[in-house]
């Protein structure tokens, strides 16, 4: 069962820490399953309560996964192991569109934003007992969310989407909650909610966002929150429609007591509407929004409107622990706003003629692909490891769609934001011969 890894220790934690480090050293593959807890007790001479804990600990910390009779094993993606680092080796000769990241030259000059900030340090240091956050970025955000029509409320400034989102989780879920999420959706996010001890329920989407069937399924199995993404959805370019949002809401109406969170990562780099789903009767929300593809990833800085109690939480947990985002950063993003140092419309507009591209050639050619909105296309393929070692051969390199599911048909996302029109073509060719004649795989939905 675990072949040459025998378990060790005596005591709860010296036993999940040895598990630990097999599965951080690649001993204990994912998969893996564990002994039952009487087998190990027995062979380690330890209570049985005392395998019980430390399994509970590691289910805890998003290592292993228990299903009752079915016992307990190594989860297929350990918090140990992220969804992020399975990379697939990039040749000297291959383009690599696999990260995700936004084109570094349409990203801001920072210089003349942090000197603003610099200054305003000079002037105004900030000390312990100094606000939070910056009143500038606080005015720019509540007329944005303000703007796009969202219910009035508190905001909180943290560090990242990311960072919010498990702010946001912590605030009102427990261990053994289930989190209804997109289906395929953010593999950073289906890493995380393991290791807070949560579990996800997926919920599958189409070019316009979640299906409300699929959200009301997730719904009636007992999801305590949902996560979902507004516009750029990663993998897919999904971008919620107004008829989709209004669909979304009522099935949302009929749960008033569930965590909805709206992750609108995309702000600043798309031209799509936002279509809020805050204000449908949940009694607990927030909604989402990041520096990190407008202005570049390094600026960690996020901000989140939401009903007083939840964002109430997250900023009291905040003060307690990190204290506040620095000024510096937050004062910078604050200028870039101000200033529309990467002016919208622009940015959005280079960004959507290279994802066309490619889905035009792809359709030119029978493939079957999507990309509303964002950074990404994805592509979906009968079978990704064959497909992903093809088209490292052709030169090209994309990110397994094992990255982003669930239970969904394999695919591939390809980052299209420095693609330009002549390699869009050269990829569609490329891609095509890979697939055969007949396009992809499995559709989306």
């Amino acid at each position: 069962m675990l072949g040459d890894y025998p378990l060790k220790g005596r005591r709860a934690s010296e036993i999940a820490a040895h598990i630990e480090q097999g599965v951080s050293s690649g001993l204990l593959a994912p998969g893996t399953a564990l002994p039952p807890l009487r087998d190990l007790a027995a062979e380690l001479g330890v209570n049985p309560n005392t395998v019980a804990a430390a399994y509970r600990l590691l289910r805890d910390r998003g290592v292993i996964e228990t299903a009752g009779r079915k016992g307990s094993r190594i989860l297929p993606r350990p918090a140990l192991t992220p969804r992020d680092q399975i990379r697939i080796p990039v040749p000297p000769h291959a383009r690599d569109l696999s990260t995700g990241n936004p084109d570094p030259a349409l990203l801001p000059d920072l210089g003349p934003a942090l000197a603003a900030a610099a200054e305003a340090a000079r002037a105004e240091p900030v000390l312990y007992g100094h606000p939070a956050a910056d009143p500038q970025l606080l005015a720019l955000a509540r007329a944005s969310f303000e703007a796009d029509g969202l219910p009035g409320g508190p905001i909180a400034v943290a560090s990242g989407s990311l960072d919010t989102i498990e702010r946001i989780l912590g605030a009102r879920l427990r261990p053994g909650d289930a989190v209804a999420v997109e289906d395929p959706g953010w593999g950073s996010l289906f890493d995380l909610l393991p290791a807070m001890g949560l579990k996800h329920l997926p919920v599958r989407l189409d070019d316009e966002g979640p299906l409300p069937d699929a959200l009301a399924a997730a719904l009636a199995e007992g999801a305590r929150a949902v996560v979902v993404t507004s516009r750029a959805q990663n993998p897919t370019g999904a971008a919620l429609t107004a008829c989709r949002a209004e669909e979304l809401r009522a099935v949302l109406a009929e749960h008033p007591g569930v965590l909805l969170i709206e992750d609108d990562h995309g702000h600043g780099m798309v031209d799509q509407p936002y279509h809020p789903l805050a204000g449908a009767g949940s009694r607990h929300w927030a909604v989402v929004r990041s520096a990190a593809k407008a202005y570049g990833p390094d600026l960690r800085v996020s901000v989140a409107v939401g009903d007083a109690e939840t964002i109430g939480r997250v900023v009291g947990r905040l003060r307690l622990g990190a204290g506040w985002v620095s000024h510096l950063l937050q004062r910078t993003v604050a200028e870039l706003w101000r200033t529309d140092a990467a002016p919208v419309a622009h940015v959005a507009a280079t960004y959507r003629a290279r994802r066309d591209a490619l889905l035009d050639e792809l359709a030119a050619r029978g493939i079957e692909a999507h990309g509303q909105s964002g950074l990404n296309v994805w592509v979906p393929v009968p079978d990704e490891t064959s497909a992903l070692a093809a088209l490292v051969q052709r030169g090209w390199v994309a990110a397994p769609g094992a990255r982003y599911r669930i239970q969904s048909p394999p695919g591939l996302r390809f980052t299209t934001a420095r693609l330009e029109a002549a390699q869009a073509r050269g990829l569609a060719e490329d891609l095509a011969a890979v697939l055969g004649t007949g396009g992809g795989g499995s559709r989306l939905v």
